[in-house]
């Protein structure tokens, strides 16, 4: 209401006050037809535009699972998938692999089945070391051969038997954003290495949370990318906590600003985007709708000498007469308008270009 108010303010400026319900007043001889809108209906959808960040997915961190000397690091911004090195300690890779279960125990013959040997053997079969390989969730001599394979492949010690030294299963490829750790630090189990992040690109909002009405789960939403180009997008999550950020230059620096949600937004297809992170974007909500309802724009409402709002009909033959209306919901440049006699198709006056 406040956004509508501004249109209004702007359109109603100048415009001298008239009579509700005056004379009909047919166009002279010879004057100009007046410049008129057609009174609609339809929906009526108000926005408002919030700040956001193109972002990746996923942010989690990393840590080792083995005590050495780190050899080799993959550089920021790099996407690493199944098979390939995460990071190297004492020359030893540690390997992604596709997988929902953590590697938390020693993979080999005699142990329990599970669901964790299962995908270690679809990843054995992926990677081309079991094509014969029957994944299922018991390590028999099979896997134990398929294992052996990976490993000399990989220059690791063939025992046939893997460990969290050797393998870190995560659901998808990760991008890596930054290293804790740098070539040549001796570290030990525990110590984070990596920080990396799924490959999927996503808008971060973080709202107002006086303006949580504007962000609802599956709600569609239009982001301008930092090129210029526009693309949807859809929310997919919306914090339940409101957190206050710190204030700018530190904790004694003054007042904190106002307490924040975030808000996840999925962008439809591949931004043109490049692999640009934490880039500024502009994200357009919608913020009211009101359906099926008559409106003009916001320029053809007059101010009534004795309060309201009217807008000036033009009949056939360009005859204008002045009535009252009340207004409702503004949207798009256009206001909600109701009063007798009203129907879409009506031409209203609106000033001239």
């Amino acid at each position: 209401m406040a956004a509508g108010a501004a249109l209004l303010a702007a359109a109603t400026a100048g415009v001298a006050a008239v009579r509700a319900g005056g004379e009909d007043r047919p166009a002279s001889a010879g004057s100009t037809a007046p410049a008129t809108a057609e009174i609609t209906r339809g929906d009526l959808v108000d926005t408002t535009t919030v700040d956001g960040t193109l972002t990746y997915a996923g942010e989690r961190g990393i840590a080792a699972t083995a005590a050495g000397v780190v050899t080799r690091l993959p550089a920021p911004g790099a996407v690493i998938g199944q098979g390939a090195a995460l990071y190297e300690v004492d020359r030893r890779r540690v390997v992604l692999m596709y997988g929902t279960v953590p590697l938390y125990r020693t993979l080999r013959q005699g142990i329990a089945d599970g669901p964790d040997v299962r995908q270690l053997e679809r990843a054995l079969r992926t990677l081309g070391h079991g094509r014969d390989l029957t994944a299922d969730t018991h390590f028999s001599s099979a896997t134990a051969a398929a294992v052996r394979r990976w490993q000399g492949d990989n220059g690791l010690v063939k025992t046939g038997s893997v460990d969290a030294a050797q393998v870190l299963f995560l659901p998808a490829p990760v991008r890596l954003v930054e290293t804790k750790a740098a070539t040549g630090d001796r570290i030990a189990p525990g110590r984070p290495v990596l920080t990396v992040t799924s490959t999927r690109r996503v808008v971060h909002v973080d709202l107002k949370a006086s303006d949580q009405a504007l962000a609802k789960k599956g709600a569609r939403v239009t982001v301008e990318l930092p090129d210029g180009a526009s693309v949807p997008g859809k929310i997919v999550s919306v914090g339940t906590v409101a957190e206050r950020p710190e204030p700018a230059g530190g904790s004694g620096s003054g007042q904190s600003e106002s307490p924040t949600i975030d808000v996840e937004i999925r962008l439809d297809g591949v931004p043109k985007s490049g692999r640009l992170d934490e880039a500024p974007v502009t994200v357009t909500m919608e913020s009211a709708r009101r359906e099926g309802v008559l409106s003009v724009p916001v320029e053809a409402l007059l101010a009534l000498r004795e309060g309201g709002f009217g807008v000036e009909l033009v009949d056939p033959g360009s005859v204008r007469r002045v009535v009252g209306v009340r207004t409702g919901a503004y949207g798009g440049g256009r206001v909600e308008i109701t009063g007798p006699g009203l129907s879409a198709g009506m031409k209203v006056g609106v000033p001239a270009l």
